[in-house]
């Protein structure tokens, strides 16, 4: 847990199967047995959530929330792309934590694809990259999914011809 004490982030990158979440989820739990205030919580999730107190005159108050949280856990970062208003409430939320908590993200793009994220906005992608990794261990995740691993074990799958039987 010494990424909490630091303030650090933790970049979890790879390709999907390969257990950014079950990681994302255990080292979750392992803060909150250490009594660490800390929000798993799915972009997808958080984004709903983000809309939803900016239309209810709540936007405040639910980033204050957020950053009260030493650490914030947002898992499957990059399966969609933010539109302005939601990429402009992501920074808000990235910046106000900035040097405060940690952020932990698991993601299956690498950075060069993250400015597809946020509505091809150079800036804001710079900007948000930049307080992320200032303060980071950025682990890269190599290998197959799991989940296809077992299918194919199971004969349910042949990756030479890319055909799966159901």
């Amino acid at each position: 847990m010494r990424f909490i004490d630091e303030t650090k982030n933790i970049l979890l990158i790879g390709p999907p199967g390969v257990g950014k979440t079950h990681l994302a989820v255990a080292i979750g739990y392992a803060t909150t047995q250490k009594r660490i205030k800390t929000k798993f919580v799915t972009m997808t999730d958080l984004v709903i959530q983000m809309d939803a107190a900016l239309s209810q005159n709540r936007l405040e108050q639910y980033i204050k929330k957020s950053i009260n949280f030493t650490g914030l856990l947002i898992d499957e970062f990059g399966y969609f792309k933010l539109n302005e208003k939601q990429s402009n409430l992501l920074f808000q939320i990235v910046n106000k934590k900035y040097e405060t908590g940690s952020i932990l993200i698991t993601t299956n793009l690498s950075f060069i694809r993250w400015k597809e994220i946020f509505n091809n906005d150079e800036g804001l992608t710079t900007a948000i990259l930049d307080r992320l990794i200032h303060h980071s261990y950025i682990i890269n995740i190599k290998g197959d999914s799991y989940r296809l691993r077992q299918k194919r074990k199971a004969g349910l799958i042949d990756f030479s011809s890319q055909e799966i039987s159901s």
